[in-house]
């Protein structure tokens, strides 16, 4: 089974982190969703708040398949900042492992350096990481290499269905995307 690391943290996007990580597990996808801090009650963009079910702190490239971030530009500013969520990038992409990154997250991916040439994000946020390779809304999920890229809160379920066709397998995916009625995905 394959393991995905969905890390919260104060300020993300909650359609996006809740799309991700419900169309995930119904792939089959086992799904850490993690804190970057010990208070596992995180709170979202819009208030909503969501129990982590534990901390990132004990998390390593080698236990997980893919990390995907949630956007958010709140979270996105603490994953961009968090050492923890850093190095398990750079480490993940040492690896050639999978790594997401959905509206203002690739911003997170940039600081990392693991952003590669080709990505999407939501509109604006490429001005504060480059705008050359920025594919705008040519694809709502963009992948470059070991790298998935998705623009916003619209895009959220194809994202994670792009998730379960690299890790799991286009049956799943197809079944997955039928069963959510996610037939505007590709």
């Amino acid at each position: 089974m394959a393991t995905v690391l969905v890390p919260l943290a104060e300020g993300f996007e909650e359609v996006e982190a809740i799309a991700m990580i419900d169309i995930m597990r119904r792939g089959g996808i086992e799904v850490l969703v993690r804190s970057l801090k010990e208070e596992l009650d995180i709170t979202g963009a819009n208030g909503i708040v969501v129990k982590a079910e534990n901390t990132i702190y004990d998390v390593t490239a080698d236990d997980i398949d893919m990390i995907a971030l949630p956007g958010g530009w709140g979270g996105t500013d603490r994953l961009a900042a968090d050492e923890n969520v850093q190095n398990l990038l750079k480490a993940m992409d040492e690896k050639g492992k999978d790594i997401g990154a959905i509206c203002a997250a690739p911003f997170a991916l940039n600081a990392a350096g693991v952003l590669k040439p080709n990505f999407t994000c939501y509109p604006s946020v490429e001005e504060q990481i480059r705008t050359e390779g920025y594919q705008g809304d040519k694809e709502q999920v963009v992948q470059d290499g070991n790298v998935m890229t998705s623009r916003g809160p619209g895009t959220a379920i194809c994202f994670a269905l792009q998730i379960i066709k690299k890790l799991v397998g286009e049956e799943t995916y197809s079944q997955v995307r039928e069963g959510v009625l996610a037939t505007y995905c590709d």
